[in-house]
């Protein structure tokens, strides 16, 4: 008897399965991710109404009308701020969310209040044809362009904070010939209002080497201290309970203070000098924990100042020009149409803005020598009062703020260092700004971060905008990140 034959079941006589193929690496955002950087688009629309609103505010007391061209400066400015937030979403979707925003505000405001000084130097018949691309106002909405960008690029092609330890050396290299370049320089090349900081080429275009210096000499600092900080955090002897560190320890700090002098001496700068040296000294202090450099620190730097200005009454040459600035900070009335008249008006500016200020617009900062750059504050101070400035210092105090909980969220100590030196320097050069044109001290060549008329300022600033956004978003990324390429 012959076995029946049994048809083999269908998925046997189907064709074999292949393996499903995988699925192609899509780059998308999981819900956390996306939350954060909604927050981020809808404050920075927030951000851009302001501004926009600031502009029409302008247009109202100056021309008693409002046109339709106060859109044009707030239109451009969203549109690039949009483009920096799509970079953000592909390449650091967990950065800080308020970062950017904030900052954006701040550059929103200088560019309408630049773009305020043109209308205010135009002849009235001729304010509502303005350009948008004239003036101070329109060089630096084309200075936002190209900084903006140049933070995109930063965030697209450095994926990790990491890699920029691998150029230590031949940043902090380049940051030491940057620095030092304008003191050799000629004056006819280098000098503005007494302090040499500048490089002119042919006239018609310059820039200030010591603002993308800072960020190469932080980039330094910070992976020098990291392996450097065992021995910088030993103590050799206890004084008022504060622990000082051994003598043979201080040759970082000694060299690094007579770079600093070496700016004040000879670019006549008090400003620059200062925030080199202060912006090491805290990040010495945040690698080591030790209060005992802040105090060596202090003791060195107005030790050197007070030097100088001793020589400079006693020697002169090329102490002369900061005994000046001390001589005008000490008593500007002396000379109030001479030496002291752009402090003079800058404080006097500041007073008739009062509380609330004069309105946008309504004021008279052109009286204020300088006032697109080094003393914008004073300018901006009299048309939005106390309550403004106020308002502008805490969005100062903001990115600060944010750029150092990113530095205590970061796992790596590198990332630590970097953060914090890039967020105490900001915070270090709105003070040397704001506490000269306040005569809180000295005045100094530094310009108002995101405010002041300059592409220098504005490009270094936006680099360090970005290297916090890398920071940040590396500190906020969670251990698992769902379906996120990275």
């Amino acid at each position: 008897m012959t076995t029946p034959h049994t048809a083999p079941p269908a998925a046997a006589a189907a064709v074999p399965e292949t393996p499903a193929a995988p699925k192609p690496s899509v780059l998308r955002l999981d819900p956390a991710a996306r939350r954060v950087r909604r927050t981020e688009l809808w404050l920075l629309l927030l951000a851009m109404a302001m501004v926009a609103g600031y502009l029409a505010a302008v247009e109202a007391n100056m021309l008693d009308t409002v046109t339709m061209d106060f859109w044009y400066p707030a239109g451009v400015l969203t549109a690039v701020f949009l483009a920096l937030h799509v970079v953000i979403r592909l390449r650091a979707p967990f950065a800080d969310p308020v970062l950017v925003p904030t900052v954006a505000l701040l550059n929103g405001l200088g560019v309408a209040f630049l773009r305020r000084l043109d209308l205010g130097r135009a002849k009235i018949d001729d304010r509502p044809e303005l350009a948008i691309f004239a003036g101070d106002g329109g060089k630096q909405l084309l200075w936002t362009l190209i900084a903006v960008t140049g933070a995109m690029a930063l965030l697209w092609f450095v994926r990790d904070h990491r890699e920029v330890s691998k150029f230590a050396w031949t940043l902090g290299l380049a940051g030491i010939v940057l620095v030092l370049l304008p003191a050799v320089l000629p004056g006819s090349v280098s000098e503005v209002n007494g302090a040499k900081l500048w490089i002119r080429f042919g006239g018609f275009f310059a820039i200030q080497p010591g603002e993308f210096a800072k960020l190469m000499l932080l980039a330094f600092f910070a992976y020098y201290l990291v392996r450097k900080r065992e021995v910088l955090a030993l103590a050799s002897r206890r004084f008022l309970g504060i622990d000082f560190p051994r003598g043979r320890d201080l040759g970082p700090v000694i060299v690094v203070w007579a770079m600093s002098l070496l700016v004040l001496i000879f670019e006549k700068d008090l400003g620059t000098s200062l925030l080199y040296f202060g912006m090491f000294v805290v990040t010495l202090y945040i690698a080591t924990e030790r209060v005992s450099w802040l105090i060596i620190g202090l003791v060195l730097f107005f030790g050197g100042a007070v030097l100088a200005y001793v020589l400079a009454g006693a020697v002169g040459g090329p102490f002369t020009n900061f005994g000046q600035r001390v001589e005008i900070w000490l008593d500007p009335f002396a000379e109030p149409y001479d030496r002291g008249y752009q402090l003079v008006q800058s404080m006097l500016g500041l007073g008739t803005g009062g509380m609330f200020g004069t309105g946008p617009g309504a004021g008279n900062p052109l009286l204020v020598p300088e006032v697109r750059n080094d003393f914008i504050f004073a300018g901006m101070g009299e048309e939005i009062g106390l309550f403004g400035l106020t308002a502008m210092l805490a969005l100062y105090l903001l990115v600060v703020s944010r750029g150092l909980r990113a530095a205590l969220a970061v796992r790596d100590s590198f990332g630590k260092l970097l953060a914090g030196g890039l967020a105490f320097t900001l915070a270090l050069q709105v003070f040397v700004i704001i506490g000269g044109v306040s005569k809180l001290i000295p005045l100094t060549g530094q310009t108002t971060p995101f405010l002041s008329a300059g592409g220098s300022s504005l490009v270094a600033n936006w680099l360090l905008v970005a290297l916090l956004l890398r920071i940040s978003d590396a500190a906020r990324t969670p251990a698992s990140t769902g379906g996120v390429r990275r």
